[in-house]
């Protein structure tokens, strides 16, 4: 019995050193490449390896993968400047947007320009302070009258501009008076004419700052699909309401047409001057009798305040 375990062992052993030396054989022809050449012949094999691993080298950087790159440079030393070479490429590339990005910002963004239209807007759209009269005529430029004080003063639609803040405002239309002057009217217009004499009843509608009587009743005339037409005056510098519900000035009479009124007062300029405050209640009338019949204290005729 101790002689076969003798021979077991020994044949172990036996196996395991030739399957050692097996294992230690097989690599023998990469490691050359690694080691000192004690001879020729070993040196000749070095340089063999060394320019296959250089042929090698431009097909792994062809592919250009990050992870094979510090496996190669370890038994290489040439690998080395190609890792420079990938990292440098990218710096440059990084670095001249972000300076580029730096320098237009604040080109784009300049302060002053932001302050301009801010410091414009509100004096714009500010009513003018003081009524211009030209001493000679005792009228402004535009033919108006003096206005009554404590009485919106008129402003220029062309020195106005409109934001964006909204507001409202009451509009009606009627033509009451028209009822009582039936017999002045032309026949084929009776049927014009409403039986309550409301062509559009009390409505609250939304304006923007800076905005005319003018400039909302054209918009409410389209929205509701009802008649209007108008003509610019440039002597008055305003719009003159001709026609409303296909109903005109002289239809009822040498001295009818349309007339506007808000919060009660008639302006005695046109309605493309009156701008519009929050909460404003306009009414457009018609007149058979030049305003006297709708409560106005003004008589154009004359000129002069009843």
């Amino acid at each position: 019995m101790k002689i076969t375990k003798t021979k077991l062992v020994s044949g172990i052993v036996i196996v395991v050193a030739l399957v050692a030396s097996y294992l230690f054989m097989g690599p023998q022809p990469n490691i050359p490449a690694k080691l000192p050449a004690p001879t020729t012949e070993a040196a000749g094999q070095q340089v063999e390896g060394k320019s296959q691993a250089v042929q090698q080298q431009p097909d792994s950087s062809k592919a250009e993968p990050p992870a094979v790159q510090p496996s190669t440079d370890q038994p290489v030393s040439t690998v080395k400047p190609l890792e420079a070479a990938p990292t440098q490429t990218p710096e440059p590339t990084k670095a001249v947007p972000a300076k580029e990005s730096d320098k237009d910002f604040p080109k784009e963004t300049p302060t002053p320009v932001a302050n301009q239209p801010a410091e414009s807007q509100p004096t714009a759209s500010q009513p003018a302070d003081k009524q211009e009269i030209d001493p000679k005529t005792g009228k402004d430029k535009y033919l108006t009258e003096p206005v009554p004080s404590g009485k919106p003063l008129p402003v220029e639609p062309q020195n106005i501009k409109i934001s964006d803040k909204a507001m409202t405002a009451t509009l009606s239309v009627t033509c009451l008076t028209i009822l009582d002057n039936m017999k002045l009217l032309d026949k084929e217009k009776v049927e014009l004419v409403p039986k309550d004499g409301v062509i559009l009843p009390a409505t609250k509608v939304t304006f923007y700052e800076g905005e005319s009587v003018f400039n909302v009743l054209q918009r409410e005339m389209k929205k509701h699909k009802i008649h209007m037409e108008f003509v610019n005056t440039p002597i008055y510098n305003s719009a003159y309401i001709e026609g409303i519900n296909n109903l005109y000035e002289f239809d009822v009479g040498e001295l009818s047409g349309w007339m506007f009124k808000v919060n009660g007062w008639f302006p005695n300029y046109g309605s493309s001057r009156y701008q519009l405050k929050d909460g404003d209640v306009i009414e457009w009338v018609y007149t058979c009798d030049l305003g006297r019949d709708v409560g106005d204290t003004y008589n154009a005729m004359g000129a002069t305040k009843q």
